[in-house]
């Protein structure tokens, strides 16, 4: 079996490494769970990390509570302008969400459950009916009231005339097609990622701190399915005791190897 442990591939955990990559390559059907982590590379930032978005500036917070959203149109007017100036406008796929559409076109992903509003899987070329968006997309408007929902480009053209673009069909107030704080999950989206934890025989976490429910839970779903655990992340988890493997690599290196080695063997 070839080996990604000599001096061209210095990863902090060899030997979990060399685990994880062994799972990897066995596996038939591996779910992934992506996080923020996996698209800082691309120049998007993380939400709680040490340059995170909400971490650099407070106020964002409160432009992804609805309540606040929904009720102050300054708070909507704010929200619309940092939309606009989103580095999602000039990010491009990484070499992370290049290996996970390899992992696809390979025949080897069962699913892409992610908590990115970003397209960027979808952009790298993960076929669309093969990601979960949990937490919506940006690239989307949604109307709270008639549901319309309209490319996001279309109303972030109209802010220099309305720096609150209302509905045009019925007037009703417009927000990005994501789930904000105080709004309910899909529940058809959640039980489809569930089910795609449920179906796998390798779960992979990338990227993602594993503190927000239900989709941590995920974890829980794939391992009582008797799935192998595999996390990949700069930080401890909650979950790294139960995993498999625990790599703290940076995910654009030890990702896009774990891949390859996958395909090779």
């Amino acid at each position: 079996m070839a080996s990604m442990t000599d001096d061209t591939t210095p990863f902090a955990d060899p030997d979990g490494f060399e685990h994880a990559a062994d799972l990897l390559a066995s596996a038939r059907r591996v779910t992934v769970l992506t996080g923020a982590g996996v698209s800082t590379d691309s120049g998007i930032p993380d939400f709680r990390g040490p340059q995170g978005l909400w971490t650099t500036d407070p106020d964002a917070e409160a432009m992804s509570d609805i309540d606040s959203y929904m009720g102050d149109v300054d708070v909507r007017r704010r929200t619309w302008l940092a939309r606009r100036s989103h580095q999602v406008w000039k990010a491009e796929p990484n070499a992370a969400h290049r290996a996970l559409a390899d992992l696809a076109a390979a025949g080897r992903l069962h699913a892409l459950v992610t908590q990115n509003i970003d397209g960027l899987h979808q952009r790298a070329g993960v076929p669309e009916d093969e990601v979960i968006e949990v937490h919506g997309t940006m690239l989307r408007v949604m109307c709270m009231t008639c549901g319309l929902r309209t490319p996001s480009p279309e109303v972030l053209d109209r802010l220099d005339e309305e720096s609150d673009p209302r509905c045009p069909v019925c007037g009703g107030i417009q927000k990005t097609d994501t789930i904000s704080f105080g709004q309910r999950l899909d529940p058809e989206v959640i039980e489809r990622a569930a089910q795609a934890a449920r179906e796998c025989d390798v779960f992979v976490a990338i990227g993602t701190s594993l503190t927000v429910h239900p989709v941590a839970g995920l974890c829980d779903v794939a391992m009582m399915g008797r799935a192998a655990l595999l996390v990949v992340n700069a930080e401890p988890t909650p979950y790294d005791d139960y995993a498999s493997a625990v790599l703290h690599d940076p995910i654009g290196d030890v990702v896009p190897a774990l891949v390859r080695r996958a395909l090779a063997d």
